[in-house]
């Protein structure tokens, strides 16, 4: 694999992005009509997610995301003066990640890559597109280590996994402490994760900053995720006295996490999610009653001050036109506006060569609240985006709405977990 050339030129002095001033304005009415494709084919991009499986509700809801964007595009006249042709491809575990790459840049002759939605994906499907210098753009996996390898295709749009720890993290003294009227060094922290890339990632940023913050960690625990059985972990945490779990998980750890608890008849004060199953509205339906109150942070949600993010009932609305239902989680929002970000990139490069579409991602720079996820766009040397973040969010009677940081929340943080009243 390459490595990051020193002696390389800087890349061109950043600009402000021309032509996006719709990516606050949402999506164009004409989403989904289509345009008359050009004669001289089609820019063929591939799209790499877990499509079946255990993590197939989230792959997919991250896609219809990718899929929005591209339709958008398609229908104001194409990429390039071409239409995008999105090929699929399904990956349920590293092998069948590198495998679906290999194919898609290969017999599908696919000029791009988009993903992932899970970080252990990511970080194998990106191998092979940097072996072959082909741009692959991350939407939606936060694992820390994905950016961290030198990779020069790789960009991502999302925030990292370390960027969830710090919000999680700051929710104990900035809003968990003050509700409770205690010290936030009084309160007792346990960690729970299950123990692939992302779950490592979030969980050893949130250690290291409870350690910084002066914070009192009690428990640590990891678990595979696949056939996990959480009783044991449960009894541990109680007998800890964890008032405050961070929990770092996917939809059916999380489910059986809440039935452990439940059958313990023990819950502590508050759980704050990492994003992942945290997400989803099924998880939601799945815990029932008891997952009232969690904490969750979290790519940018629908229930959120929309001065923070400009657009985002318009693109909740474009989703329902399409899919003939609510959004699932945020997933797609982000994934939306992580490849509108990208694709005008690759038209303001001209081409889809790696070197140029490089350059264009580097030159990218949008504000703050430029885009319906609330997020930026400046990309370092790493590909990684400096001005994504995570929000705090809050299960409140069926919704997850926004409660931190101030200027995007509709909600105040209940301080109580668990069935109101």
């Amino acid at each position: 694999m390459d490595t990051p050339d020193r002696t390389c030129s800087p890349p061109p002095r950043r600009l402000v992005l021309a032509g996006l001033a719709g990516l606050a304005a949402g999506p164009r009415a004409a989403l989904g009509q289509g345009a008359a494709a050009p004669a001289n084919g089609d820019v063929r991009l591939g799209a790499l997610y877990p499509l079946s499986g255990s993590l197939s509700l989230l792959g997919d809801e991250s896609f219809r995301g990718l899929e929005i964007a591209v339709e958008e595009r398609n229908a104001a006249g194409g990429l390039l003066s071409r239409p995008v042709r999105l090929l699929k491809g399904d990956a349920t575990d590293q092998n069948q990640a590198m495998g679906e790459a290999r194919r898609l840049l290969g017999a599908e002759k696919a000029v791009g890559l988009f993903g992932t939605f899970s970080s252990a994906l990511s970080f194998a499907a990106t191998q092979v597109a940097e072996m072959q210098r082909i741009p692959y753009f991350e939407l939606g996996a936060i694992g820390d280590p994905i950016t961290e390898r030198g990779f020069r295709t790789l960009f991502r749009t999302c925030p990292r996994a370390s960027d969830f720890a710090r919000e999680a993290v700051n929710a104990v003294p900035e809003a968990l402490a003050p509700a409770w009227g205690v010290s936030a060094a009084a309160i007792r922290v346990a960690i729970l994760h299950e123990d692939g890339l992302y779950g490592q990632s979030v969980s050893g940023s949130q250690e290291a900053l409870l350690g910084a913050r002066g914070l009192r960690l009690v428990e640590k625990l990891g678990y595979a995720a696949r056939g996990a059985e959480l009783g044991a972990a449960v009894q541990r945490l109680k007998g800890a006295g964890a008032e405050v779990v961070l929990h770092t998980g996917y939809q059916n750890d999380i489910i059986v996490f809440y039935r452990a608890m439940r059958e313990a008849g023990w819950r502590p004060r508050m759980v704050v999610g990492s994003g992942a199953g945290y997400s989803g509205v099924d998880t939601m339906r799945a815990v029932g009653p008891d997952f009232d109150g969690t904490m969750n942070v979290d790519f940018t949600q629908f229930e959120v001050n929309e001065r923070m993010a400009p657009g985002v009932k318009q693109f909740a609305e474009a989703y329902r036109r399409r899919y003939g239902s609510d959004p699932r989680s945020g997933h797609s929002l982000a994934n939306y506006c992580g490849a509108r970000i990208c694709l005008d990139a690759v038209q303001r490069a001209g081409g889809v060569e790696t070197d140029r579409v490089r350059a264009a991602m580097l030159a990218t720079d949008l504000p703050d609240g430029a885009t319906p996820a609330g997020w930026g766009a400046r990309f370092d040397e790493r590909g990684q985006n400096t001005r994504a973040r995570p929000f705090v969010l809050q299960w409140q009677g069926g919704k997850q709405v926004t409660v931190f940081p101030a200027e995007a929340a509709v909600a105040r943080l209940r301080a109580q977990f668990g069935p109101a009243g």
